[in-house]
């Protein structure tokens, strides 16, 4: 009778175990695809539609900003809202094909007219206020005379005045000049210095 009970036992416990292992690959592979998506999500996704690391380059978003400097540019606000007075934003000047971009401050918002007389920023005839800027401005560039923004154009400059090539300066006038910001070429809004650590937070 012990021989014939332990056949049973057996026979009971071998495709249990049979169906353990097929268990066990199952979740081997779910374990692997999820690592993958993972990786997608922080090589593709977050650099691409969430949060984009980058570096500042130059002088002229001085004092608020520094060259080396390393921030984090969030890239889902303005999916969301449009941008406001003041944000400080990456954008590609020459179109998201090509790999350069540039660290301004935006003053017009679309639709708005914008002058720049004896260093005053005017919007719609009224002078604003402008507590960012490291120097004064020698001209107004494009903005010497009232200019209206297009439904989808900003007005940029840098803090850093007298060193800045920013929306006061046309492609025809320099072949780096940005002029107005088109929204499509606006990478997001810079939220988060990195680095150094010293000065880790909220530009």
């Amino acid at each position: 009778m012990s021989s014939e009970a332990e056949t049973e036992n057996r026979k009971d416990t071998e495709p249990n175990g049979k169906e353990k292992k097929k268990r066990s690959l199952i979740s081997y592979i779910a374990e692997g695809l999820i690592y993958v998506a993972l990786i997608v999500v922080c090589v593709y996704v977050v650099p691409n539609y969430v949060l984009q690391r980058t570096v500042v380059s130059g002088e002229s978003m001085e004092d608020t900003l520094h060259d080396g400097e390393s921030l984090l540019v969030d890239k889902l606000t303005y999916r969301f809202s449009d941008p406001k007075r003041y944000d400080i934003i990456v954008f590609y000047p020459k179109g998201k094909s090509v790999d350069e971009y540039f660290v301004k401050r935006i003053y017009g918002l679309p639709g708005e007219t914008i002058q720049i007389t004896d260093n005053t920023i005017y919007i719609n005839g009224k002078a604003i206020e402008d507590p960012y800027p490291k120097d004064a401005m020698s001209d107004g560039g494009l903005a010497e005379k009232p200019y209206t923004l297009k439904q989808d154009e900003y007005f940029v400059l840098g803090d850093h005045r007298s060193v800045s090539l920013d929306s006061r300066t046309t492609s025809q006038e320099d072949p780096d000049g940005p002029g107005p910001v088109k929204f499509e070429n606006i990478a997001g809004k810079v939220f988060l210095r990195i680095w150094p650590l010293s000065k880790f937070g909220i530009p």
